[in-house]
């Protein structure tokens, strides 16, 4: 679900050529959700090989990313661990609205009606066992690091940012922002031409400052993870009953703390205490076991794996490769005149 922080905090539209040379700490699971959902046929099956085992993943993650490295970024992937214990009510109600969504895209089968098979098919998105695997092979094969984080993989994406590994970090979500990312980087792997229903939109990737983000807001760092539990966030999914964003902020920034509020607000329920929620974001457990390198792509291992094993097109996967290659040594050109000149 993520903290609904739309209508609150500004964002900075960016190009993401303007980003050469830097390093971008991905939410891997969010990621490969996204590209469970989007990449799929009119009725909503996914892409598969002969097997019947999925590959929309890999489909996504290859080309998507090495889209990414031709334009000279440097993507690092952060894979979920265990998910922490507060979040297991958004776990649950994750799970029952697919088993909801399955249950519609049957009935939409039974009718014949595509364009609903595609929407209840997207929502009923789940990750495979070896869909993890297989997505850190690509990585492997593609010369790309990622990281295997003890839980939350937003949370240590947001710590590579706060520690100066990463430049930005990279989700759909919000939730960055409350583990402290300083830049939130939304729309990396979506952006460009999509389709909204009957309609299509231009997706463009954008930059969410927290600092910029607590100025507008007239807020310190705390205050804006109690405007995001008001709302609601992954570890209390329903928030509070009639509370929105703009009343949270309004709330906060007339109360100072959250402990102060919650007197004067009605209906008041939390799965636990808020200040161990308050916790879990300000001190999310995460690793300083990782190591950033990146490396050219293994051309023969990606064919072998995605043409030979996977299936997908060699003169397709061979350009990509090709443009991976062009890409990484642009951003090693301009890393060199920074430092020489910087």
């Amino acid at each position: 679900m993520g903290v609904n922080f739309k209508d609150l905090i500004p964002r900075t539209p960016v190009k993401l050529e303007e980003l050469s040379s830097k390093v971008i700490a991905i939410d891997a699971y969010n990621t490969i959700y996204q590209f469970l959902s989007i990449i799929r046929q009119p009725d909503g099956t996914p892409l598969k090989d002969s097997t019947g085992k999925i590959t929309s993943h890999l489909s996504g993650l290859f080309y998507r990313t090495s889209n990414l490295v031709e334009m000279g970024l440097k993507p690092v992937y952060v894979f979920d661990g265990k998910s922490p214990e507060l979040k297991a009510t958004e776990v649950q109600r994750r799970r029952q609205i697919k088993a909801e969504a399955m249950i519609n895209y049957a009935k939409a089968q039974a009718i014949g009606d595509k364009e609903k098979m595609r929407m209840y098919a997207s929502v009923a998105t789940t990750m495979k066992d070896y869909m993890v695997p297989e997505s850190k092979q690509i990585l492997d094969l593609m010369g790309l690091p990622w990281i295997q984080a003890p839980s939350e993989g937003e949370a240590q994406a947001a710590y590579l940012t706060k520690k100066g590994d990463a430049d930005y970090c990279a989700s759909q979500d919000y939730d960055s922002l409350l583990f402290g990312a300083p830049k939130l980087l939304r729309n990396v792997t979506i952006s460009g031409r999509r389709k909204r229903g009957k309609t299509f939109i231009e997706v463009v990737p954008e930059i969410v400052e927290l600092r910029k983000a607590l100025g507008d807001c007239e807020l310190s760092y705390e205050q804006l993870i109690d405007v995001g539990i008001l709302i609601g966030t992954d570890f209390n999914p329903e928030g509070i009953e009639g509370i929105g964003p703009k009343t949270a902020l309004k709330l906060i920034k007339q109360y100072s703390t959250l402990e102060a509020a919650l007197p004067y607000i009605k209906n008041v329920s939390f799965p636990c205490e808020p200040q161990l929620i308050k916790q879990e974001f300000l001190n999310p457990k995460i690793t300083n076991d990782y190591k950033l390198d990146w490396k050219g792509p293994n051309e023969q291992g990606i064919i072998d794996f995605m043409c030979s094993e996977k299936e997908f097109g060699e003169e397709r996967i061979k350009k990509s490769i090709e443009r991976m290659t062009a890409g990484s040594k642009k951003a090693k050109a301009k890393i060199s005149l920074e430092k020489w000149f910087g």
